[in-house]
């Protein structure tokens, strides 16, 4: 009897075992994922119209895609002796002449001392209000010029890739506004009401034409500046992967150590004498701009 119940109990747990292994006990069933929801699809923005792509287009200044560094200071020299022409026949003292004459010489000979490669060497630009506009090892170099005449107040960096101008862009100072008015919403409604609808992205407006695109750039909590560029989407494409490459990852540095390196304020300039450019743009959409804080 005692063999016959071990060889019964020897048979059960058998098939039990091919049983399991047929898969006649099931597991238990497994949990459904739940799906994503769809990303909100990005609202298109219609290319601009022909009086805001004219508004646009006056960011070149005169100058063209495609310069050469002097073809550039070209441009520059004749703009230079066009205003001091005006100067030099306001006034028939001799000596304040001969003063004028050397200022427009070393107007044009700072703007080319300015000139700078990125070949990995590091730079004063490498934190600055133009940290993001370039990568070292990517054929890229710079020239810029303060334009603070006729009540502007920016400042103008010329990209270079191999040689060639594809993107300028234009530093505007606004510190002399009121803290309220330093905010995305102003400058939203300054950057739209000039130059219509854009593309919005965090602390950035685009507007693309088929010949150039446009970027409004929210530089206020850094350095009390907007910024306009104004590039050839065919060269920043190009250069996109090269710079993803070549660029170095970067720890996000503090408006408070941007300002301890820039000891001599060389991206805070003075605004209080000329910012009719600043108070223009901002009463146009009806605000107080120009009250002095």
């Amino acid at each position: 009897m005692r063999i016959r119940t071990v060889v019964l109990a020897s048979l059960l747990a058998a098939s039990s075992t091919a049983a399991f292994a047929k898969g006649d006990s099931k597991p238990a069933p497994a949990k459904t994922a739940k799906k994503a929801p769809p990303a909100p699809r990005k609202k298109l923005v219609p290319p601009p119209n022909a009086e805001h792509k004219k508004a646009l287009a006056d960011l070149y200044g005169g100058f063209k895609f495609g310069m050469s560094k002097d073809e550039v200071l070209g441009v520059l020299q004749k703009q230079i002796d066009e205003r001091y022409d005006d100067k030099l026949k306001a006034t028939s003292d001799i000596s304040a002449q001969d003063r004028l004459r050397k200022d427009r010489k070393e107007e044009l000979a700072r703007a080319s001392s300015t000139y700078v490669a990125f070949d990995g060497k590091k730079t004063g630009w490498d934190v600055s209000i133009v940290e993001n506009e370039f990568a070292h090892g990517t054929g890229e170099s710079m020239m810029e010029r303060w334009e603070n005449q006729a009540g502007k107040n920016q400042r103008r960096f010329f990209f270079f890739r191999d040689g060639k101008l594809y993107k300028m862009f234009v530093s505007l100072d606004v510190s002399i506004l009121p803290e309220d008015k330093k905010n995305f919403d102003t400058f939203k409604a300054v950057m739209e009401g000039k130059y219509g609808p854009g593309d919005i992205e965090e602390g950035k407006i685009t507007w693309r034409t088929n010949e150039f695109d446009v970027r409004a750039v929210d530089h206020l909590k850094t350095y009390d500046a907007i910024a306009l560029a104004i590039e050839d989407p065919k060269v920043v494409k190009e250069l996109e992967p090269l710079r993803d490459a070549k660029r170095a990852p970067k720890a996000e540095t503090s408006s408070v150590i941007k300002a301890v390196i820039d000891p001599e304020g060389k991206d805070h300039p003075d605004v209080k004498s000329n910012g009719g450019a600043v108070d223009a743009v901002i009463k146009a959409q009806g605000g107080s701009g120009g009250t002095k804080k």
